[in-house]
């Protein structure tokens, strides 16, 4: 049990979610000490929404926003960070999860065991299906605690992050570092609301490395839980998203693309500059405590060569052994042709496909790449009964294995076929480093 006034303020933002009164009253069923609990709330509703059953509970401070007025949900973070007041504890989770018994006492224990006066635990947490029939005890909560890895970069230099399992969480005793928090559960001392406050002209991607970095340096340490804290409804086939809910402006000659569009345009530029370490000690800029650097070296990646190391892509944990800093000549371009035999995938017809999944692994079957193949990048090779599926990628390790499987809209996974590579299958392309990143082609 905690002791002492240990308050702990946990910011949820909800978009037009009918999950968010299930996951507050699971927070509240399954905490340890429910009374030193504070929500702050930023609620993005229809009117069609019944009132919230806990309005009138004096630990809930409630946002009561029309969706409409909604900037996404980096905004309606922002704006619930803004209900904190001065607790010990900040808690940052999704309107639609699930929490182990004792949450609260368990987050603060492990906080302690990290020794460090200002860390973050923070992971993806698992998936769980609610209940059709609001019924929580029948839900079904599994699985393995997880990790943050890197899973390479966009087009535009913007790591692109991935959950994997812990392979050695029942023999650790205290939690692990890590490279990368994750916006869905974050959990931190007070003082990160103040230091760290949300950016509101964040969209969606590229918000969790944004803020992984601004904590770094701002002098906060990393760190994932290795005992099963939370789960989080990730399909939510039930849910308004609010890019979904942002129509086109209608011009007389033609409409214009949805206003998420350049509100993400605006926030990837903004994350970039980010990368580039060239925002510094502002509201929403990075820290003074470290460098940009300095985190760079930490978890072993380059921002601006969009490279990652090896011990990187295999998800040891950090910091990084130290390396030469010529490191990134070493990352070769690979040139990558994946051999389908187009019969194999007939469980899944073309016209029901909602992408393919391409894994490539090393020799030891570490993931070296990931990629979905969308309906539209396929379009050009739906005919063909042999398909090579181009990839250009990143890696210092040799291409060994590689594996495709379907993804039905509505038929759910088809087959998974896999391969191994023959030399002919891929090789290096020459490329000068100080050029921008390569493109992902197809």
């Amino acid at each position: 049990m905690r002791s002492g006034n240990e308050l702990i303020f946990i910011s949820i933002a909800s978009y037009r979610d009918t999950q968010l009164v299930p996951t507050v009253e699971d927070l509240v069923d399954k905490a340890d000490e429910p009374e030193l609990l504070r929500f702050g709330i930023c609620w993005q509703h229809g009117a069609e929404q019944p009132a919230l059953p806990f309005a009138e509970d004096p630990r809930v401070r409630t946002l009561d926003v029309p969706w409409q007025e909604s900037r996404g949900a980096c905004w309606a973070r922002a704006e619930a960070m803004k209900l904190w007041q001065g607790e010990q504890w900040f808690l940052q989770v999704d309107s639609h999860c699930r929490f182990a018994q004792g949450w609260d006492t368990r987050l603060i224990r492990m906080t302690m065991q990290t020794g460090s006066e200002k860390a973050i635990i923070s992971t993806y947490a698992n998936p769980f299906t609610p209940s059709s029939n609001a019924s929580r005890a029948r839900e079904v909560l599994h699985g393995k605690p997880q990790l943050i890895a890197l899973g390479g970069f966009t087009p535009d230099g913007i790591p692109k992050l991935k959950p994997l399992d812990i392979a050695d969480y029942a023999t650790r005793k205290v939690p692990m570092a890590a490279r990368f928090l994750a916006g869905g559960l974050l959990f931190a001392p007070g003082s990160f609301v103040e230091e760290v406050p949300y950016d509101p002209e964040l969209y969606f991607f590229g918000e969790e490395i944004a803020m992984t970095l601004r904590a770094f340096t701002s002098g906060y340490d990393l760190f994932h839980p290795v005992e099963m804290v939370a789960w989080h409804d990730y399909v939510r086939a039930y849910a308004n998203r609010h890019w979904d809910d942002q129509e086109p402006v209608l011009a007389e000659d033609e409409p214009s693309a949805p206003a998420w569009h350049d509100w993400d345009k605006r926030s990837r530029e903004k994350v970039k500059t980010l990368l580039r370490g060239e925002i510094t000690r502002k509201q929403f800029g990075l820290g003074t405590a470290r460098t940009v650097a300095e985190y760079e070296r930490f978890a072993g990646l380059s921002f601006r060569l969009s490279r990652l190391q090896d011990y990187t892509r295999r998800a040891l944990e950090p910091p990084n052994p130290a390396i030469d800093e010529d490191w990134p000549e070493r990352i070769y371009t690979w040139m990558v042709h994946i051999p389908v035999d187009r019969a194999e995938l007939s469980a899944v017809a073309f016209e029901e496909v909602g992408f393919w999944v391409a894994i490539i692994q090393d020799e030891d079957r570490c993931e070296i790449d990931r990629h979905d193949f969308t309906k539209a990048e396929l379009k050009s090779v739906q005919d063909k009964p042999r398909i090579a599926l181009l990839r250009e990628l990143h890696s210092g390790i040799v291409p060994h294995f590689w594996s495709v499987q379907p993804f039905g809209r509505d038929g759910g996974w088809g087959r998974k076929i896999s391969g191994t590579f023959n030399e002919s299958d891929y090789s290096i392309i020459q490329e000068d480093l100080d050029d921008e990143p390569l493109e992902t082609r197809t």
